[in-house]
This record gives structure tokens, C-alpha cells and sequence, in this order.
């Protein structure tokens, strides 16, 4: 498995391999992330991802889906990071900036290509492997909606060490990169602030 690679010098069967490899197997959603993720790189003058342009852009991700993980493989984001920025939107889009130039890019794959499918592969009846091969080559334009967009970016958000850390006025853990809310005056971490994922268990 190749840990880091320039996706410019593969070809798209090459990078699918890769993809597959690290998702642990090869879907039309894996397609989709890929040819977006390339689409995405060079709209904003990125050529070498994973060598010397990899701090010079972020990628924000709206879905948690295979195309995700096709994403992070092409183009070396990762949360971790913090190059990859997660919005749980539910849509199956990606937006590609330019820290260096501010220039970004909104990309969303379009639902009526499962339609068109249909065309490239009529004889294919499983759904899934129609959509996986006409995928790798159906012109761009079929695939994906393409909007130039102005990033809301704020300095917490940045890559490095964390510019801010609030301690939760209420229960006293450490929130950082100005992810705490202030409500009623009290600095209080999400948890606290009533917005958790989880409910605690009351023991007796």
C-alpha cells in the first residue's frame, strides 16, 4: 500500500486501487470521492498533495460516506490534521480551499448521474456495478455541480497547535479552538451546554 503518492502521476485505476485498498473495497462512491477529489485539487491549483502543497489546503467534507474516505485517501487530509473539516450535512459534496490564495471551490456530485448510468452500461442490471463503471468514465459535467465559494474561515480552524482554550465554566474540562458556547454569560463546553451526542447514566 502506498502511504504517500503524487495522484497527478497515477492513472484513475491506479488511484482506485489505493482507494480500495484503504476502504476495503471498490464502490461507485469510492469513484465519485476519487474523480472529485482530482477535480477539486486542480480547481484550486493544488499538484502535489501529499508533498509540498499538503499544508497549503484544507478540504471540507458533508457526508460520512465511502466518497469521504476515497477523499482522504487522494488528497492526504485528515482530521487529525485538521486539513479535513467534517459538516454532517447529509450531501454528498466536498469544498476544496486555497490557503494560499483564499480560491475555493464547492463540488457536489449530482443524483441524477445514478440515472444516467443507465446509458453507458444498459446491459448491466445491478445497480451498484452499473453505477461503479459508468462512473470512471462519464465526463465530468454529468458527475458533478461546480460552484466557486467564499470560505468562512476563521484562525481557530487553521492547522497547528490550538490558538484558544476555554475551561467549561460548569464541569471544568478544556475546550479548544473556540469550541465552547457562551450562553447566559458562562463559557460552557457543548456537553454542558445541553448539545451532546450521548445522555449519562445515572448510577445508584
Amino acid at each position: 500500500m502506498k502511504l504517500y503518492f503524487n495522484p497527478f502521476e497515477l492513472s484513475l485505476e491506479e488511484l482506485l486501487e489505493i482507494c480500495k485498498e484503504r476502504h476495503g473495497h471498490l464502490c461507485a462512491g469510492q469513484v465519485i470521492g476519487a474523480r472529485l477529489s482530482l477535480l477539486g485539487l486542480e480547481l484550486i491549483g493544488i499538484r502535489d498533495p501529499y508533498g509540498e502543497d499538503r499544508k497549503k489546503f484544507l478540504v471540507y467534507v458533508e457526508i460520512d460516506r465511502c466518497a469521504t474516505d476515497a477523499i482522504q485517501t487522494v488528497t492526504g487530509v485528515s482530521l487529525g490534521k485538521r486539513t479535513m473539516k467534517f459538516t454532517d450535512y447529509g450531501i454528498m459534496a466536498a469544498t476544496f480551499l486555497n490557503l494560499e490564495t483564499q480560491k475555493a471551490f464547492r463540488i457536489l456530485a449530482k443524483e441524477e448521474a445514478k440515472e444516467r448510468a443507465k446509458s453507458y452500461y444498459p446491459q448491466i442490471e445491478n445497480p451498484a456495478l452499473r453505477e461503479l463503471l459508468a462512473y470512471k468514465i462519464m465526463p465530468l459535467e454529468e458527475l458533478f455541480e461546480i460552484e466557486e465559494v467564499k470560505v468562512k474561515l476563521k484562525e481557530v480552524d487553521l492547522p497547528g497547535k490550538p490558538r484558544e482554550k476555554v475551561i467549561c465554566e460548569r464541569c471544568g474540562v478544556v475546550v479548544r479552538d473556540g469550541r465552547h458556547l457562551v450562553i447566559n454569560g458562562q463559557k460552557l463546553c457543548k456537553i454542558c451546554a445541553g448539545f451532546s451526542y450521548f445522555e449519562r447514566i445515572k448510577k445508584d
